[in-house]
Order: structure tokens, then C-alpha cells, then sequence
């Protein structure tokens, strides 16, 4: 009878558990990827179906979410300072408008108060001369 060796058989199902759950992981990340999700710690567990302690343990599940994590991260913030400057620049374009109207405008009220003036020149000369 051959001889069974316990603690390589334990290895053996150890080393098949700890790929198994890569492979989870790895297919967790491709689906979250695929369909444009945020890809975190609490993400990648609940899509994988294993605990966060899990993906914290094994180093290189940590680094690679960690290194995801933050390209999303970065993307998000490029995007919102691209959304925040074409905001901007509406703002200043809108801005730009309601001076020129208001300029426009102005430039109407002095011309009228030009007028009215004249008038009240012209009635308060026309009173002073038949006095």
C-alpha cells in the first residue's frame, strides 16, 4: 500500500483553493471592467463571491485592485476636470453675453437721458425766455 502523505495533500488542496480563488478574482475584475463598474476592494469581493480579508491577504489581488483602483481614480478626476472646464467655459461664455447685453443696454439709457435732457434744456430755456 503507498503511503499517504497528509500534509502534501493538504498543500496540494491549499494551492488548488488559493488558484481557484485568482481565478474568481481575476473573472470578478474582468466582469466589473467589462460593464464600466468602480472597481474596489468591497466590488471585487461581492462580484467574486470571497472576503475582502481574502483579497488582502493574497499580495498580488491587493496590488493589482489597489493599481485599478487608482487608474479609476485618475480617469474619474481627468474627466472632472475636463467636465468642470467645459463648465467653465459655458459659465464665461454666458458671462460674456449678459455683459454685452447690459453694455447694449446702458448705452441705450444714456442715449434716452442724453435726449431727456436736451428736452428739459430746451423747455427750461424756452421758460426763462418768456419771463
Amino acid at each position: 500500500m503507498a503511503s499517504f502523505d497528509r500534509e502534501e495533500q493538504l498543500r496540494r488542496l491549499h494551492e488548488k483553493r488559493k488558484q481557484e480563488t485568482k481565478e474568481k478574482v481575476e473573472e470578478a475584475i474582468r466582469r466589473l471592467t467589462k460593464s464600466s463598474r468602480v472597481i474596489n476592494f468591497n466590488s471585487v469581493a461581492e462580484e467574486a463571491g470571497v472576503s475582502k480579508a481574502t483579497l488582502y491577504n493574497h499580495t498580488e489581488l491587493k496590488e493589482r485592485i489597489d493599481f485599478l483602483r487608482n487608474q479609476q481614480q485618475n480617469v474619474f478626476v481627468d474627466s472632472r476636470i475636463k467636465r468642470d472646464e467645459n463648465n467653465q467655459n459655458a459659465v464665461i461664455a454666458s458671462l460674456k453675453r449678459k455683459i454685452e447685453k447690459l453694455e447694449k443696454k446702458n448705452n441705450e439709457l444714456e442715449q434716452e437721458n442724453k435726449r431727456l435732457r436736451e428736452k428739459e434744456n430746451e423747455k427750461l430755456t424756452d421758460y426763462f425766455m418768456k419771463i
